[in-house]
This record gives C-alpha cells, sequence and structure tokens, in this order.
C-alpha cells in the first residue's frame, strides 16, 4: 500500500516536472512504513516480554510515538531540499508538502490504521491532481519596468497589457536621470490570470527598444 500509494502521488509530481518524482515518493511512503511496522514490533516484543517476566513489567517501556515523532520531524530536511527560491519566487512548497503527508499516510499503513491511510490518501491525491482545476486563483503579482522616452514606452505598455487581457490593480512611479538621459521605473501590480505566465510577457515586453530591464519582484 505504501509503495501504491507513494507511487500515484509521484506519479502526479513527475508529470508536472516537481523535484520529487515517483521514486522519491516511493522511498518516502516505504521508509515511513517501515519505520512504523518497527515501533509495532518494538511495543509487541516490550508486552510479550512484560508478559514472560511479570517482574520486569515496570521496567519494561515502549513509546508507540517515539519513531514516529522522529520521522514525522525529520522529513522536513527532505522536503526542504525541494524548494526553490529562484528570482524572488519560491517553488516546491506543495512537493515539500506531498513528500511529508505521504511520509504520514506510510506511518499510518505501517501503524495498520488503514483507513485513515486510505481516506488520506484520496485527499491528497484530489487536492494534487484536480483541486488547482476546480478552484482557479489569480494573485496579484509584481512586474518592475525600467525604461526611456516616458510617453511613447508607457502607450506601448499599457496597450501590451490591455491587448493581453493583464488588468493592473496599481503602480509605482519613480525616475531618475542616468548618463544626461532620464530613466523611468515603474513597479506593476498586476493580475494575469491563467493565459499568460511571467516568461511571456518579460518577452513580450523586452521587444521595445526603449525598455531597459523588466523583472518581477516579491515586494
Amino acid at each position: 500500500m505504501a509503495v501504491v500509494f507513494g507511487g500515484v502521488i509521484g506519479i502526479d509530481r513527475a508529470h508536472k516536472h516537481r523535484p520529487a518524482g515517483i521514486r522519491t515518493n516511493i522511498l518516502v511512503g516505504l521508509g515511513a512504513c517501515i519505520i512504523a511496522m518497527i515501533q509495532q514490533n518494538i511495543a509487541a516484543d516490550a508486552l510479550e516480554l512484560a508478559r514472560q517476566y511479570p517482574q520486569f513489567k515496570g521496567v519494561v517501556r515502549a513509546d508507540n510515538a517515539r519513531l514516529i515523532a522522529q520521522v514525522v520531524s525529520g522529513i522536513g530536511f527532505l522536503g526542504a531540499g525541494t524548494i526553490i527560491v529562484e528570482h524572488h519566487s519560491i517553488r516546491g512548497l506543495t512537493t515539500a508538502a506531498s513528500l511529508w503527508v505521504v511520509a504520514c499516510i506510510g506511518l499510518a499503513i505501517g501503524m495498520g490504521d488503514y483507513v485513515i491511510a486510505i481516506a488520506g490518501f484520496l485527499v491528497v491525491y484530489i487536492v494534487l491532481g484536480f483541486l488547482k482545476k476546480i478552484i482557479r486563483i489569480s494573485p496579484v503579482r509584481k512586474l518592475k519596468i525600467e525604461y526611456v522616452h516616458k510617453v511613447d514606452t508607457k502607450k506601448f505598455i499599457d496597450d501590451y497589457f490591455q491587448t493581453n487581457d493583464i488588468t493592473v490593480e496599481g503602480v509605482r512611479f519613480s525616475v531618475i536621470k542616468r548618463d544626461d538621459q532620464k530613466v523611468y521605473t515603474n513597479v506593476y501590480s498586476i493580475d494575469f490570470g491563467k493565459s499568460l505566465d511571467y516568461v511571456d510577457i518579460v518577452e513580450g515586453l523586452s521587444m521595445n527598444d526603449n525598455i531597459i530591464k523588466v523583472e518581477t519582484i516579491n515586494v
């Protein structure tokens, strides 16, 4: 069960070109399951020892949550390795979370809580595979544009936004003098939906020779 559940979730991650694919998710789920099974055996052995030697029942102890707690906290280090900070944006949070929850599913399977494991797997698969298609959220992004020749370039930017159905939620202006030439900087808060991505917008705006620099920012 741990291999199958981890593999199905891993296929979804691999299909979406995420860092942790099918093998990683299988290994995480299987490893967590093994740890839980070991913990179960430790507890069973402790109970058997206490049954055989009643005089030691106050000495022999087994904490069913000890190894499990280490897995739940320790898997965070593996998940952190899938998080990438690039050009002021963060990618991999969902993959890190999926690795953590795959480990939890593996623990549930190893502990024999199959109903919890199956329910958890179904919810995770629905969230990863279908929730984004059902609930569409278009967050407001920040775009910084440096340009010269204010009037002509500003018109080009406004026309580009209008043509591509990009909604400007707000804008900040500034101007500096560089090499005896005024350089204008606009920081736009934009909502561009699902039809475009940042790469398309940067490439489209960069076609204008008056635009010096286009970059995404997180402020």
